[in-house]
């Protein structure tokens, strides 16, 4: 492997390193807090999700996260990645 190969392997895991300490992945794990440590929580989102696949929309429409969003004072990327964890761990039934 040549000196750049390595440089560049280097850098890759250093930018990867830093990254994963940004205070974006901080905020995202202090997003999901709420919901894994209150299991009630995740619950009540699970049946605000039947209910809106009884209505033949999908939970993670666009109007459906616009909603999450405006529940919880998220913005919509927030609203997205908190229903995306509750629907994957806690309600697999919904769509």
């Amino acid at each position: 492997m040549s000196s750049l190969q390595n440089l560049t392997i280097s850098a890759v895991a250093a930018v990867s390193s830093l990254l994963a300490t940004t205070p974006v992945s901080l905020a995202q794990s202090s997003l999901l807090e709420s919901v894994k440590r209150n299991p009630g929580e995740a619950q009540a989102l699970c049946q605000q999700f039947k209910s809106i696949n009884a209505r033949g929309e999908s939970a993670l429409s666009n109007r459906s996260i616009a909603v999450i969003a405006g529940q919880r004072n998220l913005n919509t990327t927030e609203a997205e990645i908190v229903a995306t964890y509750v629907i994957g761990l806690n309600c697999p039934d919904v769509r």
